[in-house]
């Protein structure tokens, strides 16, 4: 006898996108037929959720501004086999996410990134691109690996990845949250190339390149504080040693010379500065196993839940 086929769930944020939002469940629709999907209007000033709704969707709310708040909504309320996480703005193309599900599934992973390829010249920004490459690049350096797009809205999820997941951001840099999450517990994961389309007329997009750029820096060096606290403050620590041991040397010389410390304050600055290095150090000694500990715990926690769907036999 042969297994249930996987419940599929499609889950759209959405923020004044009634331009694109029918055509992106219509997409979806005829890619996926068997799923549910769910759209997720976030204070939309427009007709994005009457739009949404005679397109056949499900029509929920969430009333904190900010993408973040929209995905810890719907990984909160849904329940299903294989999450499929898009924009409502039709850039991402609904007809890779039966292959991206299929590897899902044969592969048992916990993500499948759908990484963007661009043909057309307005559909990501320079900028952008660029952030992307040295954003990757830095997540790779301090977590030991990266993905090809960690800004990919596109994503397929288990429900193990979902449940097990503790959404912690409110905006855009959600992205950045999730792949930490998939490196940290080691999930088993994969990238399917899927082609990223310009934005049709009359839509516009939410993205700061600036200011969701600093904002996402923060996020990772947020992580990689609460992730790697050995080498963050162990950082800092050997920056102030250094910084104390070059102030010290003119002092040093003085005192062979003369036998004296003429400068006072500034031998009381080089001593605070030692000090404060070697909490440092000790400080993330100290934060490492509380690290670990909870790594642990999560680990535990995510290995509770049922694994990937599997497929029919």
């Amino acid at each position: 006898m042969g297994k249930a086929e996987p419940r599929i769930a499609v889950l759209l944020p959405c923020y004044n996108e009634e331009a694109t939002i029918a055509a992106t469940v219509a997409g979806f629709r005829a890619a996926l037929p068997s799923a549910a999907i769910y759209v997720y209007d976030n204070n939309s000033r427009d007709r994005t959720r009457e739009l949404a709704a005679a397109a056949g969707a499900i029509v929920r709310s969430e009333r904190q501004q900010g993408k973040g708040h929209v995905v810890r909504r719907m990984f909160a309320d849904i329940d299903a086999d294989i999450y499929v996480m898009a924009d409502g703005d039709l850039t991402y193309d609904p007809k890779a996410a039966p292959a991206m599900a299929e590897l899902l599934v044969a592969d048992q992973l916990d993500m499948v990134v759908g990484t963007r390829r661009h043909e057309e010249k307005d559909a990501y920004r320079g900028g952008h691109v660029l952030g992307n490459r040295i954003f990757t690049g830095l997540l790779a350096g301090l977590f030991g690996r990266s993905f090809t797009d960690i800004f990919s809205g596109y994503r397929l999820f288990s429900r193990r990845f979902v449940k097990s997941f503790p959404v912690l951001s409110s905006g855009f840099e959600i992205e950045t949250e999730i792949s930490v999450h998939a490196l940290e517990l080691r999930m088993p994961v994969g990238e399917v190339e899927t082609s990223y389309a310009a934005r049709p007329e009359g839509s516009e997009s939410k993205l700061s390149t600036l200011g969701d750029g600093w904002r996402i820096f923060k996020t990772i060096l947020t992580l990689y504080r609460i992730e790697r606290p050995v080498l963050f403050f162990g950082l800092i620590g050997s920056a102030l040693m250094v910084l104390a041991v070059l102030l010290s040397i003119p002092l040093v010389m003085t005192y062979l010379d003369t036998g004296l410390v003429p400068r006072v304050p500034t031998a009381i600055l080089i001593t605070g500065l030692g000090i404060v290095a070697v909490l440092c150090f000790f400080a993330g000694l100290i934060l490492d196993t509380v690290t670990r500990g909870r790594r642990e715990v999560r680990r535990l926690a995510y290995l509770a839940l049922p694994g990937p769907a599997t497929p029919q036999v």
